[in-house]
């Protein structure tokens, strides 16, 4: 058995059988206590085939009409956070206050879920949604 010493100060053991040793590492509190040496364990999991991998949809940030902003503003914004030109971000706004809504930008989850905190700290309404 391994022992290394973790967080906490608590022991955590691996089998030898199931542990590769790194190379040695030089401990981050190495100012606290004379050098220690940690060996890691390195686990390696391989995929199943059978394992049924979804492809990683895009999603949509929809900006949708409020009776609060103004247009220009509204223009103003699309421009700011999203680098569009005056032309775009007017057709956005007017897609926005004629039918009620606008997709403004799309792609990765993480990237949608920080477009729209940057369109509601802006007082915009948004949303976003996966793309069909």
């Amino acid at each position: 058995m391994l022992a290394v010493s973790g967080a906490g100060g608590k022991l955590r053991r691996w089998p030898e059988a199931q542990t590769v040793a790194a190379p040695a590492l030089l401990c981050h509190h190495a100012r606290m206590a004379e050098s220690t040496v940690i060996e890691a364990p390195v686990e390696v999991d391989r995929p199943v085939a059978d394992e049924d991998i979804e492809p990683d949809v895009p999603w949509v940030v929809i900006v949708w009409n409020d009776p609060v902003n103004l247009m220009t503003y509204v223009v103003f914004v699309l421009q700011k956070l999203f680098g569009y030109g005056l032309e775009k971000a007017t057709k956005l706004m007017l897609d926005v206050h004629h039918k009620g809504r606008a997709v403004v930008s799309n792609g990765p989850k993480e990237k949608a879920e920080s477009d729209v905190a940057r369109l509601h700290a802006h007082g915009l309404w948004a949303t976003m949604q996966k793309d069909r």
